[in-house]
């Protein structure tokens, strides 16, 4: 009949989320031509050295890339998405263990902090570039949003 399952969480886990994203996967390609290295220093100017630690700006452009590439929507559930789909958790960078933004905090980050900056769409232009390059074209519906 078997042991039953579940019965105690494991101190130890050996091995790496990227094995766990299916090979080929939208994610594994743009991570492949992604350089956000340029990243901390075109953002420097939008973040204090005082208050609360604030959301990584690498962390926060994966996670709005994978919405996008999803066509998610809404901050509650990109953040909701990112804790639950490994390769979303992969593509952000974060370990098992790693503290998610909250949704709100995203949000005031996303809508506060870089509205006035064109850093968006520099991401979107490199993102473009890389995938050209490699012969690797995103298809997908445009829509307009308005305010």
């Amino acid at each position: 009949m078997g042991e039953p399952v579940g019965g105690q969480d494991r101190l130890f886990y050996e091995f790496d989320l990227e094995d766990l994203v299916p090979p080929g996967h939208l994610l594994l390609k743009i991570d492949a031509v992604l350089d956000l290295s340029w990243l901390r220093s075109e953002l420097k100017s939008h973040y204090s050295d005082t208050g609360r630690p604030l959301i990584c700006p690498e962390l926060m452009i994966r996670m709005l890339l994978a919405g996008y590439c999803y066509s998610i929507h809404s901050v509650r559930r990109l953040c909701q998405d990112v804790k639950l789909n490994t390769a979303y958790h992969w593509f952000c960078g974060l370990g098992l263990e790693d503290k998610f933004p909250h949704h709100s905090t995203f949000s005031v980050n996303r809508h506060s902090r870089f509205r006035e900056s064109d850093i968006l769409r520099k991401v979107f232009e490199e993102v473009v570039c890389g995938c050209m390059k490699v012969r690797l074209f995103l298809h997908s519906k445009v829509t307009r949003h308005h305010r």
